[in-house]
Formats: C-alpha cells, sequence, structure tokens
C-alpha cells in the first residue's frame, strides 16, 4: 500500500489573511509610491537623438541637464511645499524628489543640444556630429 502523507489543514484558514496582505504588498500602487525614477523615451533618426522624459508636477528649476564625455544625465530636485496659512496644522508633509537618469550617446554635438520643458514633458535634442569627409583622391604618377 502506497505510504499516505496527511495534509496538515491547521493553517488552512490563514491562508486567505496571507493572501490579501501579499496582495497588499505586492499591489501596484506601491510601484507609485516608491518609485525613484522618470519614464524616457529614446528615439533615433538619420541626424539627431530625440529624449522625452515625462516630468509631471516639476518646473524647470528643479532640473539639471548635464552633457560630458558621450553621457547625457538628467537630474530632478524637487521640493514641493502646499501652504494654507488659514488651517492651524497639527502634522503636514512634503514631497520631496531626488531622481537621475544617465544614458551614453555617441559622437554628439555637444554645442547644440537644446531641451525645451512643455505640459510636463521634457524633449532634449541631441544632434549627431556631422561626419566630415576625411577621404582624400590620391593622384598616380
Amino acid at each position: 500500500m502506497a505510504n499516505l502523507i496527511r495534509k496538515n489543514n491547521s493553517l488552512s484558514r490563514y491562508n486567505d489573511f496571507y493572501d490579501m496582505v501579499d496582495s497588499f504588498f505586492n499591489s501596484p500602487i506601491e510601484k507609485d509610491v516608491f518609485e525613484s525614477s522618470f519614464k524616457l523615451d529614446v528615439a533615433e533618426d538619420d541626424d539627431k537623438f530625440l529624449v522625452e522624459a515625462e516630468m509631471p508636477g516639476i518646473d524647470k528649476d528643479s532640473i539639471d541637464i548635464d552633457f560630458d564625455r558621450g553621457q547625457l544625465t538628467l537630474t530632478v530636485n524637487s521640493h514641493t511645499e502646499n501652504t494654507d496659512e488659514k488651517k492651524n496644522y497639527i502634522h503636514k508633509e512634503r514631497k520631496s524628489t531626488r531622481m537621475t537618469r544617465t544614458m551614453y550617446f555617441g559622437d554628439i554635438d555637444e554645442e547644440n543640444i537644446k531641451a525645451k520643458l512643455e505640459k510636463g514633458v521634457l524633449e532634449i535634442e541631441i544632434p549627431k556630429r556631422k561626419e566630415e569627409k576625411t577621404n582624400k583622391k590620391i593622384e598616380i604618377k
């Protein structure tokens, strides 16, 4: 006769509770609350790259864009504080955000990089360096 293993049901009444706790801590809201980065897209065409970064609620004074040795670094330092002088606060929280993204680009025309922030989207246009033709016609004697 086969060995029978008795199923222990003593903990089964807690399964629903564990499932509820697990789904609470693994829900999508956790990602939104603790996320410390911003979404961005990078597109390329023949003469430039276009970086689009989502920056809702961020003003341009809170954004730093640096380009050094082929690396583009976007840094956001934002501190928001809603002040209502009519309320007598006992407890008040503020939102501080620091996010950084770094991307590498090849041969770029650093002098002509352009950026604009419009409707919560930062657009950075990064022109490629124009290739100079270096081939030389050699005359045969």
